[in-house]
């Protein structure tokens, strides 16, 4: 705070300021939210926290907002104890009830978590979910042979880089035929999630490559631990609150009026 006002910060002005800070998160929290996103990206990230001399991975639970001319935000958090389907619940109902009905919501893009993907069926039932190719490339191959992982990437890549739902379909039955000898189980749960993971082709193609991934979420996580790796961990579980809605906000005055050049393609 010194080298911003240029002057000796006291005791005081910093509690004052953190008061103001801390306020300012709960108004963030509560504040009534626009029925207007078409795309919504749900995701967790672990931050370091400091307890009792000790330190402690902190979960929080993000949603990313996209309008349907591209333009972005990054919605709220929750800290919360793990990703169970009770806690994305609470989360999900809170974005709700405070104006998140999902009326405009087209797609949800996760990174597959089961209990997420149990509290989408509770909360936003009616909305197409996609699952993210990227973390279910890295659950795949980490089911796989070293030897052979790099066939099965290539063989996997076919599928969501087909030209149609109908093409990466026998994209996949073809992968089932080469690798279910080998990897019944991996095959099997391929299989399994294949309807969640094809649900981008139902989109424009300029807008596949965006929605097949949570990239967009994760390059915001990539920003949040940028800008937090300074203070190697946070004190306490009041200044995660703290300093995580800083980062958001900043975030969103950055780019939140910045439209994709994607979806202005694509409108």
């Amino acid at each position: 705070m010194a080298l911003i006002t240029e002057e000796p910060v006291s005791a005081q002005t910093v509690s004052r300021l953190t008061r103001s800070l801390d306020g300012m998160a709960q108004q963030f929290h509560r504040r009534l939210l626009k029925d207007e996103w078409a795309y919504l990206m749900l995701d967790g990230v672990y931050l370091k926290v400091r307890q009792n001399s000790q330190v402690k991975r902190t979960l929080l639970l993000v949603a990313y907002g996209l309008r349907a001319d591209g333009s972005r935000e990054l919605i709220d958090f929750l800290r919360a104890h793990g990703e169970s389907q009770s806690a994305w619940e609470g989360f999900l109902n809170n974005l709700f009830h405070r104006g998140l009905r999902g009326d405009q919501l087209r797609l949800i893009v996760t990174d597959g978590c089961a209990g997420l993907a149990a509290a989408l069926q509770t909360v936003y039932p009616r909305v197409l979910h996609q699952r993210c190719w990227v973390h279910k490339m890295r659950n795949l191959l980490d089911r796989v042979k070293k030897r052979e992982q790099l066939q099965v990437k290539k063989g996997a890549q076919k599928i969501y880089t087909a030209r149609d739902r109908k093409a990466a379909r026998a994209a996949f039955l073809r992968f089932k035929l080469q690798w279910q000898g080998s990897y019944p189980g991996m095959v099997k749960q391929l299989e399994r999630d294949l309807p969640e993971l094809l649900n981008f082709y139902s989109f424009e193609e300029s807008l596949w490559r965006k929605l097949r991934t949570t990239n967009a979420i994760e390059r915001c996580f990539v920003e949040v631990r940028r800008r937090t790796r300074p203070m190697v961990t946070f004190v306490n579980m009041a200044s995660v609150d703290r300093i995580i809605f800083a980062i958001f906000s900043a975030y969103n005055q950055k780019h939140g009026k910045r439209a994709l050049s994607l979806f202005t393609q694509a409108a």
